[in-house]
């Protein structure tokens, strides 16, 4: 079965050869061009078309080819603007207006990239101030093809204010914010990430050294997956329906509370289809089920608590809407219920669930999905409710972020045609699922980004990630460490390339969520490192303290750092932590360390003659406190024996 964000992409691509005149998506209004580098334009005309340009005083002109694309370029410019990117061929004539001569930042990776600011901590003050209308944000859509494209599927470039801001990358906003603190240039945040991705689908089949048969392979093994899942839930639900037959156009059938739903399935609230027997499905689902109030209750009206619901949902009570929300996939619901939509004794629940991608359903901590009474007495709605799949939808389009080249194809591929001043990349955690790919992840990383620098023809292109936060429980001791250790080694072996520097994140992570709200301290590193290295700002110290070297002293080991800064200390003046030693055994055991000038000394009487130190070596590592004076916290390192 197609998709159908790859047909669009083919479509684009067959079209484009007797496409009128166009330009590519990224060149639009409120555009954001790189300055000091020549300004490269092109698009689609008619075959053979003559084209001319012109931007501010520059002018140029371009022949269409055969499959209609021409390419030109303007002289480069310097920061500034408003300008108006002017293309005629023959009778056409099309405009992009508003555009800015500044930075452009590439942001990529998955969905800490992702996420947007109204869902970051701060989100209120920073959106009531984001009066800034020189960063500006293109958010590409989530695509995919088998091959190269040459323009996006989708996206506009939106210009910051407090009305748009909200839906820009958290860590783009935060990054931009800092550096137009101290550098009057526009920046121009393009966008193009995807929740959940694998470091694979971000890299072209030249990157990854797979052959075109390796190519089909995967597709064919990827057709088939779509297949079985097919046929798993048709012997689950039977035909599998693509219109919903709860919705007489705005008319909801299935909120009714006179409704006979007996026939139905039943599912556990909360949960995830997927996880309750229907794998694969995205779609849309209706899920029921009723609750009694006592007259007094109904009278003064009572509130719902949903849980978190995966992707987007529609309420009723009674057959009255009560609450609904689009993109909120990790938002509590919580609607409040009038009065006049209920009643003494039965009332019925009813939630038309929309699922985008990957989990869908009622979801979330069991203690979120409740009945409050007036009175804030709260009565738990866990438990068995009534089912019914409405639109099945396979999970055809977002398994595409597992799937090697295909983002790289039309996510990124297009973008290689400007210019940029750098990229930001935020990815790591869907590759921390097992040792062997947190592994491999190192020499993953560094290929992607000599291949991106290939691909924009830019050796000394920029690039800066954030290092994976702390995540998962505390560890109980020295020996679990968990994965993500040996990810964010991986990270920071790619600083041995020119023209990188990675932001530290351990004092930002949360133990129980992937998505740390902090984006602030994210985006903020991000642009240290950025106004040093690409700005030109001297005297700044843009990373926390790094490992450079040990010396085993009998039964301690000094350990020196560079990027001391100001000196070595403890977060917030907490006990320095997190170091642990190891003898010839290979067994490791919590250090005690302190600080000596420059150095921190570890020992434990457990290992009299260590062999082998290493700091922060766990997925959550609490106890790791090691900053400088400016704050910036040590980066995890290990050594061997």
């Amino acid at each position: 079965m197609r998709s159908p964000l790859l047909a669009l992409a083919l479509v684009l691509t067959v079209a484009d050869a007797s496409a009128q005149l166009r330009l590519p998506l990224v060149l639009s209004d409120g555009a954001v061009l790189q300055r000091d580098h020549s300004i490269p334009v092109w698009g689609w005309a008619t075959p053979g078309a003559e084209v001319a340009v012109r931007l501010g005083a520059g002018t140029a002109e371009a022949r269409a080819g055969a499959d209609g694309h021409w390419r030109t370029t303007l002289p480069a410019m310097p920061a500034g603007g408003p300008h108006t990117l002017v293309v005629t061929s023959g009778g056409d004539r099309v405009e992009a207006a508003d555009l800015l001569v500044g930075d452009v930042w590439v942001l990529s990776g998955q969905s800490n990239m992702e996420w947007v600011l109204r869902d970051a901590d701060d989100a209120v003050a920073t959106i009531a101030t984001a009066d800034d209308d020189r960063i500006r944000h293109f958010k590409v859509p989530r695509s995919f093809a088998t091959e190269p494209q040459n323009d996006l599927t989708g996206g506009a470039w939106a210009v910051g204010s407090p009305e748009t801001v909200g839906e820009f990358s958290a860590v783009g906003v935060f990054f931009a914010r800092a550096v137009r603190q101290h550098h009057d240039v526009a920046i121009g945040l393009l966008h193009t990430s995807w929740g959940g991705s694998r470091i694979e689908p971000w890299m072209s089949a030249d990157m990854l050294g797979l052959s075109r048969a390796d190519v089909e392979a995967m597709q064919a093994e990827e057709q088939a997956r779509q297949d079985a899942l097919a046929d798993r839930l048709r012997a689950r639900i039977g035909d599998l329906p693509t219109e919903d037959a709860g919705m007489d156009g705005d008319v909801p059938l299935w909120a009714d509370p006179d409704l006979d739903d007996r026939s139905w399935d039943q599912i556990h609230v909360p949960s995830l289809w997927e996880d309750t027997g229907y794998p694969g499905l995205d779609g849309v689902a209706w899920v029921r089920t009723a609750f009694a109030l006592s007259a007094d209750q109904a009278a003064q009206g009572v509130t719902l608590g949903l849980g978190t619901i995966d992707d987007d949902d529609v309420t009723w009570v009674n057959g009255v809407e009560v609450g609904r929300m689009v993109n909120g996939w990790n938002r509590p619901r919580r609607y409040a219920v009038p009065a006049e939509a209920l009643r003494a004794g039965a009332n019925t629940l009813a939630v038309r669930v929309t699922d985008n991608g990957w989990g869908g359903g009622i979801a979330g901590a069991e203690d979120l999905v409740y009945l409050e009474t007036a009175d804030g007495q709260r009565r738990s709605l866990v438990g068995d409710w009534r089912f019914r799949v409405a639109v099945v939808r396979l999970d055809a389009d977002t398994h595409k972020n597992q799937e090697p080249t295909v983002l790289w194809n039309q996510m990124v591929y297009p973008l290689t045609a400007q210019p940029v001043a750098g990229v930001l990349w935020y990815q790591g955690e869907s590759n921390g699922g097992s040792m062997e790919d947190a592994a491999a992840y190192g020499d993953q990383f560094r290929t992607l980004i000599e291949g991106w620098r290939a691909a924009w023809s830019d050796d000394d292109l920029p690039f800066l990630w954030a290092q994976l936060a702390a995540f998962h429980p505390p560890p109980t001791g020295p020996e679990d460490t968990g994965v993500w250790p040996t990810v964010r080694e991986g990270q920071s072996s790619a600083l041995a390339l020119d023209r990188t520097a990675e932001a530290v994140l351990l004092d930002v992570g949360e133990a129980d969520d992937i998505h740390p709200r902090d984006k602030r301290s994210v985006g903020e590193r991000l642009a240290l490192a950025a106004r040093a290295m690409v700005y030109g700002e001297d005297g700044l110290v843009t990373s926390g303290p790094r490992y450079r070297d040990h010396a085993i002293e009998g039964d301690r080991v000094a350990v020196s750092f560079d990027h001391v800064g100001g000196g070595l200390g403890t977060r917030d003046g907490l006990p320095l932590g997190g170091f642990a030693l190891a003898g010839s055994d290979g067994r490791w055991h919590d250090a005690d360390a302190r600080i000596e000038g420059d150095r921190v000394v570890a020992s434990t009487p457990a290992v009299r003659t260590p062999v082998a130190v290493r700091y922060a070596w766990a997925n959550n590592p609490v106890a790791a406190t090691l900053v400088n004076a400016e704050g910036l916290p040590a980066a995890p390192f290990r050594t061997r024996e």
